[in-house]
This record gives structure tokens, C-alpha cells and sequence, in this order.
């Protein structure tokens, strides 16, 4: 079968919280697109989004699908399973926020029944298109070591789930980008404060001996969020926050900073991570080609989480790792 590249692709987002806004606006703003509705459990949120669109609400996700071709599920993570199965069984295209799922089981059932329907199904790793524009993808040597430290003052989104398949999933899908060599030790701890795993530091070693430092935290007092990419010959440092970066490899990288120009007439991934993410699920559905984030991809990155989370769990107590 071939690409329709005139077909008009019609949308709808299932959660109609924060991240449901950010993906109607973006769909709203995508073209070739139209957005159709919003769906939620709750009737008021999901009337009260859709009037700012001027597009449909629905009581139910079920009550959506056969008015759309593409779905975005922006519905809590405990939900993802379910919903993204029922959505993909009914022959729709799916971009999951992530993680791609709460466990395994419900994630190897989304990566089953996608390939099964031949369906495209995306999950929100979004800062990967970020790395590849800046150019830390490009060439061949593979890093010595990779710390990554995301923190935020307390937020009651995504509380549902482990602060590490709520923001340190991001770092662990750019590390496995980064150097796709398997796991060979794990080393945790956690804090909780006021709800569940609101604080995780990992040190994970690969069997080549890279290591990966990684800390996550929505319980810091202040932001913070930086990246630093050691090699054997230089360092690349990134401050996400201040958008300043050092590099002292030879290797040329462009600057992180509000760039405007599109990237193959998508949204630029610097300026609008999440726009460009959109626009490459609808260009993989539009043209039938292969979901950028692959279904596999994203499955890894939650099965290290949980990894992660069960190293935690399962060591002495002791003092979190001390990081700069």
C-alpha cells in the first residue's frame, strides 16, 4: 500500500491533563492534521479542553476511536497498558507518552499487538530528537561515562508512578542511544517524600565498563538539569536550564539554544521537542514507515527503570549517591 500524502489524518487525545493540552495544541498546529476530540474520564475536563479547541469531547476513550486514525495517550502511566491495547486492537496509531507502559507484561503487550496490526506506536522520548540535532549521535566513540542529574521541587503529576519512570526514563533512553552495550551491574537507592519514589540515584554499569550516573529527584528544592558525556578524549556538558554547553572533544556540536528553522519541514527539535515529536509520529503514519522511537527502544528503557527500581528496593539502606 502506499502513502497518502494528501489524506487528512484526524486526531484525538485521551487525558485531558497538562500533557493532553501540550499534545491538542500540538496536533491543532500540525498540518495535514485535524484534531477531532478530547477524551477523559472526567466529563467537565474533557468538555472544558475541547471548548478551548472548538473540537468534540467524550465521556470515554472507547467512545473517541471511530472518529480518529491516530490517538495520543497522555492518560496516567497505570493506564497505558490498557488503553493503548484497546486503541491499537481497533486498528488506530498510537503515540504514548512516556513511559510506555507501568510493568513489562503490559509493555510486551503493546509491542506484540502493534506489530501484530502492523500499527504505529511512538512513546514520548522526545529529548532523543533533541541529542541527534545537537549532533551527540554523530561519530563513533563510544563514551567512558555519562552522568545525568534531572531534580525539581515536589509536583503531584505523574505521582502515580516512580520518579524513575517519570523523569530519569528520559536519561535512561539517551544512555541506551548513547551506547546500546547490555547491562552488567546495577547499584539504587531511594528516597520517598511526600509520595512514592519521588527520589532515585542509579550507577549502572555496562558490560563494556561505561558507567551511567544517573539521578532524578521531584522532591529538590530548587531545578536543576544537566547532562555531562565523558569520552576519552574530551568532555561534552550540558546545562538544560541555563541552555549552556561545553565541549572539549573535537568533535563540533551545535549550540543548545531556541533555534527557529524547521528540520525536514518538521518543527526543530531544540526550539520544540515535543512539535517535532508529533510531527515525526504523523509523518510515520502519513508516509508508513517505522515509528522514529521504536516500540523496542522504549521497552528497553522501561525495563532498565524497573531494573533500577528493583536494585533500590532490594539493597541495604544507605545515603543517597552525593552528586555536584
Amino acid at each position: 500500500m502506499q502513502a497518502d500524502n494528501q489524506r487528512i489524518i484526524k486526531a484525538g487525545v485521551i487525558g485531558a491533563g497538562a500533557f493532553g493540552r501540550l499534545h491538542a495544541q500540538k496536533y491543532a498546529a500540525t498540518p495535514g492534521v485535524t484534531l477531532v476530540g478530547i477524551a477523559d474520564v472526567s466529563e467537565v475536563r474533557a468538555q472544558t479542553l475541547a471548548n478551548d479547541f472548538g473540537v468534540t469531547a467524550f465521556a470515554g476513550w472507547r467512545a473517541m476511536l471511530p472518529h480518529v486514525d491516530v490517538v495520543t495517550i497522555a492518560a496516567p502511566a497505570r493506564f497505558h497498558g490498557e488503553i493503548g491495547v484497546g486503541c491499537l486492537n481497533q486498528g488506530k496509531h498510537v503515540f504514548i507518552e512516556k513511559p510506555l507502559a507501568a510493568n513489562m507484561r503490559e509493555a510486551d503487550a503493546l509491542v506484540r499487538v502493534a506489530e501484530a496490526r502492523g500499527a504505529i506506536l511512538h512513546t514520548g522520548h522526545q529529548e532523543r530528537f533533541v541529542m541527534r540535532y545537537l549532533g551527540l549521535f554523530d561519530g563513533n566513540v563510544k563514551p567512558l561515562r555519562i552522568e545525568s542529574h534531572r531534580a525539581a521541587p515536589f509536583n503531584p503529576r505523574n505521582t502515580d508512578v516512580s520518579v524513575a519512570l517519570d523523569l530519569m526514563i528520559h536519561d535512561i533512553d539517551l544512555a541506551h542511544q548513547l551506547n546500546p552495550a547490555a547491562i552488567a551491574s546495577i547499584k539504587a537507592s531511594e528516597r520517598s517524600k511526600p509520595s512514592r519514589s519521588d527520589e532515585v540515584a542509579a550507577l549502572v554499569t555496562l558490560t563494556d565498563g561505561m558507567q551511567i550516573d544517573l539521578f532524578a529527584s521531584r522532591m529538590a528544592e530548587a531545578r536543576k538539569r544537566f547532562m555531562r558525556v565523558t569520552y576519552p578524549d574530551g568532555e561534552i556538558y550540558i546545562d538544560f536550564l541555563t541552555r549552556e554547553m561545553t565541549n572539549s572533544t573535537p568533535r563540533k556540536i551545535k549550540q543548545l539554544g531556541s533555534h527557529g528553522e524547521s528540520v525536514d519541514g518538521m518543527p526543530c527539535p531544540s526550539a520544540d521537542p515535543l512539535g517535532h515529536g508529533v510531527a515525526q509520529f504523523v509523518r510515520a503514519v502519513r508516509e508508513q514507515r517505522p515509528a522514529a522511537i521504536a516500540p523496542r527502544e522504549a521497552r528497553r528503557a522501561l525495563e532498565t527503570a524497573l531494573l533500577i527500581l528493583e536494585a533500590a528496593r532490594t539493597a541495604a539502606p544507605q545515603k543517597r549517591l552525593v552528586h555536584a
